[in-house]
Formats: structure tokens, sequence, C-alpha cells
């Protein structure tokens, strides 16, 4: 790979375009001082991406931008392409020729291209340093530079030389992967982290995952008990309600027998009413209903007059006005007269009387069957009749009523099953707590008193040997002394003793 052509635009003292174009083989900028030509070799550093102003000879990075004359506008920007020659395929990439531009706005920002596409800065040294181009790789040395890598410590000779050996890109390639590995350090280091914090979080998660499935089981045992019960009750309903159409069947059934039946007696009584008026009849019955009324009237005048008579004989005893007695009297001496009034017209219906008796008589006779049937009877054919009429609209009204109260008996009957199961189930509950209790407390009575007499003789025992306790404290304490008296002795005899061995032997 060699350098093709080097193009400036607007860089330090080129404001205009220029092109210069670099054949095979040694190529040498020559010039008067001051024509430019430290320009060409700054412009080449800092395309390849110098990025210290004091490596291009300048204060500022934008001290590169053309600052413009007296006759001469500043510009800008500066732009520097440098082409490279890439027909080997040296470079690792597909193009026959590789430019790489930079440009630089006099506001600061900055911009890469390659082959005319923007890239990073880091992308062109990465393809530069295989080839050993690039800003730190000592392929532009200046003035100075070659007694500064004489006279440097072996350190930074061994650098200088490995850059330009080309070792440069191994290192830069190693510190990259220390980065990632230390990026890669920490990242494993907050993800352990993570794990312990999620672990600790996962475990009242489980719990309430496990709390959730057994709600659910339960939901579903609970559904299932529910379905089994409204199928039991459904059965039972269907029961009660057969059972309830039988019962309306039968009272149907007794409804059509009491209609049949009230249809023989009303015949019967078309045949006696008939009968009746064969002889004579309806003077008879006319009479009848005159004596009936008039022997009621007397009942009922009778019974008025013996309450104001049981009056009377309550109020002579406080009264003392004559007036209202003598008044009393009167009322009931018309009371008695009206009385033998109807007693006579009475004696002469009598005749009358005895002959609707008769009548009457016959008519018992064909009715005695019916009077069987019913045990309450009937004070007359008419009555029967009413009575029979009565009772078959009450049937009727009870067989209509009767499959209203059939729902609402099989309500009233679920709610009152529920509750005498609960109830069943407590009673059951108590009987058996009771009968424990029962059976526990005969036990525990003797227990108990038990209990009371140990705890009694207990209590004398406690006494006793608190007792002996203290005389044998007493006793120990005389026990000490003795002790004590005797070491002291003891002592005294050891230390006369020894006084006398002492005495005995000679010289001393």
């Amino acid at each position: 790979v060699f350098l093709k052509r080097l193009s400036l635009k607007g860089f330090k003292s080129f404001a205009d375009p220029v092109s210069l174009d670099f054949e095979p083989g040694v190529t040498v900028v020559v010039g008067p001082n001051g024509s430019g030509k430290s320009n060409v070799v700054d412009a080449v550093a800092w395309v390849l991406g110098a990025q210290a102003p004091s490596s291009v000879r300048s204060q500022r990075m934008d001290d590169v931008v053309f600052a413009g004359t007296a006759s001469r506008p500043a510009l800008g920007r500066a732009e520097v392409s440098l082409t490279f020659d890439n027909a080997s395929g040296y470079l690792p990439i597909e193009f026959p020729e590789v430019t790489i531009s930079r440009t630089l706005f006099r506001g600061g920002d900055s911009e890469y291209a390659l082959n005319g596409a923007p890239c990073r800065l880091l992308d062109i040294q990465e393809l530069l340093s295989d080839v050993g181009v690039g800003r730190q790789q000592h392929i532009i040395i200046s003035q100075g530079q070659i007694d500064a890598v004489l006279n440097a410590r072996p350190e930074d000779r061994r650098s200088i030389i490995e850059d330009a050996a080309g070792i440069l890109k191994f290192r830069k390639r190693k510190e990259k992967a220390e980065r990632r590995l230390d990026s890669t350090r920490a990242n494993l280091d907050r993800l352990g982290d993570l794990q312990r914090e999620v672990r600790r979080q996962l475990r009242p998660l489980e719990r309430q995952a496990e709390a959730a499935r057994r709600h659910g089981d339960l939901v579903e045992e609970l559904t299932a008990l529910r379905l089994h019960r409204a199928g039991r009750e459904l059965s039972e309903l269907r029961t009660r309600s057969a059972e309830e159409a039988g019962r309306r069947a039968g009272l149907a059934e007794e409804e059509s027998r009491r209609a049949a039946e009230l249809q023989c007696l009303e015949t019967e009584i078309s045949s006696a009413e008939s009968e009746l008026t064969e002889r004579g009849g309806d003077d008879l019955g006319d009479r009848l209903v005159r004596f009936e009324a008039l022997r009621e009237r007397g009942r009922g005048l009778r019974a008025v007059l013996a309450e104001r008579l049981k009056g009377i004989g309550r109020d002579r005893t406080t009264l003392e006005v004559g007036q209202l007695v003598v008044g009393l009297e009167a009322e009931l001496a018309r009371a008695e007269a009206e009385a033998a009034r109807l007693d006579i017209e009475a004696v002469s219906l009598a005749p009358e009387a005895k002959v609707l008796t008769i009548a009457e008589a016959d008519l018992a006779v064909d009715w005695e069957a019916f009077e069987a049937e019913w045990a309450d009877g009937v004070p007359s054919v008419g009555g029967r009749a009413a009575e029979s009429r009565g009772e078959l609209g009450v049937l009727r009204v009870t067989a209509q009523e009767g499959a209203a109260e059939s729902g609402r008996l099989a309500n009233r009957l679920r709610a009152v099953g529920s509750s005498l199961d609960g109830l069943e189930t407590q009673a059951e509950a108590l009987r058996a707590e009771l009968l424990v209790a029962e059976e526990a407390e005969v036990p525990l009575s003797t227990g108990v008193a038990e209990l009371e007499a140990r705890a009694h003789e207990a209590s004398r025992v406690r006494n006793a040997a608190w007792e002996r306790v203290v005389a044998a404290e007493a006793d120990l304490r005389s026990a000490r002394a003795r002790v004590e008296a005797l070491a002291l002795a003891l002592d005294e005899a050891r230390s006369q003793a020894g006084a006398a061995h002492l005495a005995g032997i000679e010289g001393v």
C-alpha cells in the first residue's frame, strides 16, 4: 500500500483546493521557507487522526482552518482527504482505492469519512493499524525526534520500536479486550446481585402462587360441592313436586266426587220439593218459616227479658229511684204479654208444625245415607245443599291455592332443610360434647377431691420438711463452730510441736 493522493481545502495556508499526486518511489517536497511544506506534513498527520493541536503546530485545533488575509476572507471549515492505493488488497476493505477524509468546522465540530461515507475515528484507526499506518506509529518523524529516540530510556525506546514494528494494534486489542473483560465482570457482578434479589423476591411469589393454586383447587371443589348439593336439592324438589302433583290429583278427584254428591243432593232436593209441592208444600213451607221466625223471636225476647231481669235484680240493690223500677216492671209486663201472645200463636200453629215434622221425617229417611257420610250434619234440606255447595267451593279454592302453596312450600322447605341440616349438625356436636362433659364430670370430681387431699398432705409434709431444714441448719452452724475450734486447736498443737522439735536440735 502507498500514498496516492492528498487533497486540501481551507487547511492552514491552502485556502484554495489543492490536490497532490504521489507516484511510486520517493517524493520530495521542496520550496522556500514559508511556502507551506510543513503544512503538507501536518495535513497528513491531521487527516490520520491527530487530536493534539501541538501535533499540527497550533495553539487550538480550529487554528488549522484558513484564517483569511487582507485580500481574502476566512473560511468556515478545513477539509483534507488522503487516498491510498489498495490494488493489492493489503487493506482489509474491498475497494481498489481507499480515501480517508476529515473535516473541521470553525465551531469545533469534526467529521470523518471513509470513501465518502461518514464513519468514526476508531473505524479509521482499526483499518490502518493492520498496515502500520496511523497517528501513533511513527510514520512521520519531525525535527528533533531522532535525537529524542537516541537519548530516550531503554523502556521508552522499546515502546517506540514496538510501535514502529506494528505491535501497537495488538496492545490496543489487548486493552480493548481487558476493558471488555472488566465490563463483563461488572455485568456479572450486577447479574449476581440481580439474581440474589430475584431469588429473594421469588420466595413470596412462590408462596403466592401456591396460595393461588390452592385457591383454584378449593374453588373447583366448592363448585363441585355446590353442583352436587344443587342436584340433590333438585331431586328432592322433583320428588316433592311429584307428591304435590299427586295431592292435587287427589284433590281434583275429591272435588269431582263432591260435585257428583252435590249433584245427587240437588236432585234429591228437587224431588223433595216436588213432593212437598204435591202435598201442598208451598203453604206448609211458608207457615213453617213463619213458625220458625216466631219461635226465634220468642226465644230472643225471653233472652232479652232474662238479661233485663238480671240487670234489674242487680240495680235494685243500688238504685233508690222507684220510677225506674216501676217502668221496668211495666216493660216486663208488656214483655210477658207479648210472650203469652206468641205462645198462643205457637199453639195455633202446632198442627201445621206436626204436619211439617212428618214431612221432615220422611225426608230424613231418604237422606240417612248422606247424613252418615257427613258427620257434622245439617239442620235442614236447604242448609245441607248450601253447606255442600260451600264445601265444594272451598275444595275448589283449596285446589287452586294448592299449586301456589306448593311453590312457596318448596322454597320454605329448601330454607328449612338447610337450617335443619345445620341445626342437626350443631345439635349432634352439642350432644357429643355434653355426653363427653358428663362422662368426664365424675372422674373430675373424684380427681378434684383427691387433688385437694394430696395438696393438704403436701402442705403438711412441706411444713415438716421446713422444720427439719431449720433444725439441720442450726446443727450445721454448731458443727461448723466446733470444726473451727478444733482447727484452731490443731494449728496451735502443730505450732507447739514444731517449736519443741526445733528446740531439741543442736545449734538452732
